[in-house]
């Protein structure tokens, strides 16, 4: 009998040791899929045109490789990483809307409008500002804006007057601490951005409509711009009066103001804040919720992989055309103040 028990105990932890070999094979195998990691035969990155198109596109080639190099070491083999520039701000929302791009740097204010089909992962960084003042005459105080070693999730959107009459009356005034009329602003001539734009049309609109019941349709002058450097552009020839822009974008375009856009004297000499709008949340890294290839996984993957690039030397190269210096996950309700705002600009619009 005890020989019989014996033989049923051997025979059983037989079994038991051949299932546990079962499962390690099975594990090994899993073990070497997830090493293969799974292929994309193209990832699409669509930028809206804040800079000139073919900037961003020389700016931001180092961006496939770097991309790759960092999915692959997260399980993604991407076979090709493609860049595009959207015609304007609204045709890299609808990409994403539609599945036909994966992901869009897109600011807030285009995000709140398309977040139906995007959803935003990443919330840029960006270094401060030594101004950040409601005050406008304290920013000409202090010129020229300077960047500062704190980072910063928001940003500003200025009102700057140019060298054009106009642009210098309207900063005398302001420089003089006297208020300005929506009957002095109504005067000039402005350039603005695309309705989506956040510092270029939403923040000036509903500055506006808080300081003086109006909003940028009321205006009898107004240029929509194509892009910032043709803005800037306009100010310089002295076609446009007054621009909104992000602060302080003539770091951006000091260089510019006296070579090609041929002024003899510095844009801090030549152009001053007349206005200053609330805070705005920084741009988005969103991706698509219709792409064929996007998931939680990759989505993840994706945060980690442009974190890695903002903290490495050469991404930081590549993402300064935005005037990017690294990423955090974002969080939706960080844009409801952007949707208010959205809101009140459609509301507005449409009376």
């Amino acid at each position: 009998m005890k020989k019989l028990f014996s033989l049923m105990l051997i025979l059983l932890l037989s079994i038991s040791l051949a299932a546990c070999g079962s499962n390690d094979s099975k594990s090994d195998d899993k073990g070497s899929d997830n090493a293969a990691g799974k292929k994309l035969e193209k990832l699409s990155i669509a930028f809206v045109p804040s800079r000139d198109p073919d900037e961003i596109i020389t700016a931001t080639e180092p961006l496939k490789g770097l991309l790759k190099k960092e999915l692959k070491g997260l399980g993604y083999d991407v076979g090709k990483v493609e860049i595009t520039v959207g015609t304007n701000f609204e045709a890299v929302g609808e990409a994403l809307s539609a599945g036909t791009t994966d992901i869009g740097l897109i600011p807030g204010g285009t995000y709140v409008l398309y977040d139906d089909g995007a959803e935003a992962i990443l919330t840029a960084t960006r270094a401060g500002l030594n101004n950040d003042s409601d005050n406008p005459a304290d920013w000409n105080k202090n010129k020229p804006t300077a960047k500062s070693d704190k980072q910063a999730v928001s940003y500003r959107a200025l009102l700057i007057a140019g060298p054009s009459e106009k642009g210098r009356e309207l900063a005398a005034k302001v420089n003089k601490g006297e208020k300005l009329t929506f009957k002095d602003l109504d005067s000039a001539n402005w350039n603005v951005m695309s309705t989506s734009s956040p510092a270029g049309y939403i923040y000036p609109a509903l500055w506006l409509n808080e300081n003086f019941g109006k909003t940028i349709t009321d205006l009898s002058k107004v240029v929509q711009a194509d892009s910032y450097p043709s803005a800037f552009a306009r100010l310089a020839s002295g076609q446009a009066d007054v621009l909104v822009t992000y602060a302080d974008a003539r770091t951006d375009f000091a260089d510019l103001w006296t070579s090609e856009f041929k002024r003899s004297a510095s844009i801090w000499d030549e152009t001053d804040v007349i206005g200053v709008m609330p805070a705005i949340y920084n741009d988005t890294i969103s991706v698509s919720k219709n792409s064929d290839i996007m998931d939680d996984d990759l989505k993840a993957a994706l945060q980690k992989a442009f974190i890695n690039i903002g903290q490495s030397e050469e991404g930081k190269k590549v993402i300064a055309i935005y005037s990017h210096d690294g990423y955090e996950i974002a969080k939706d309700s960080n844009y409801d103040n952007e949707r208010k705002a959205q809101e009140l600009v459609q509301e507005l619009s449409s009376n």
